[in-house]
């Protein structure tokens, strides 16, 4: 049983993607610092803060909805990145094919 969400592998890896959402933003253009960039950022950070105020609730069903929220939460800075990337609906199904 874990003391501290810190103890928690999935927080660790949590916390990896966010370091690395962060060192991959960096290459994107400084115009998007205030909107890509920071949004991507911040979706990446949620991650880890929900699984970590989850860790904090009382009640097993509280911490089951911020664990499914940090979930959620991890596919967020992907669905960011394509859209900055210029990704469509459309394009996307054109790749697939």
């Amino acid at each position: 049983m874990f003391t501290d969400f810190t103890q928690m592998p999935v927080w660790k890896n949590a916390m990896e993607i966010a370091i690395e959402v962060y060192d991959i933003s960096e290459s994107l253009p400084r115009r998007e610092d205030y909107a890509l960039t920071s949004q991507i950022r911040r979706s990446a950070e949620s991650i880890s803060a929900n699984i970590s105020e989850g860790f904090g609730r009382g009640g097993d069903k509280e911490k089951s909805q911020f664990y499914k929220t940090a979930r959620g939460s991890a596919m967020k800075p992907k669905a960011i990145y394509c859209m900055g990337a210029g990704y469509t609906i459309s394009t996307y199904k054109k790749r697939k094919a």
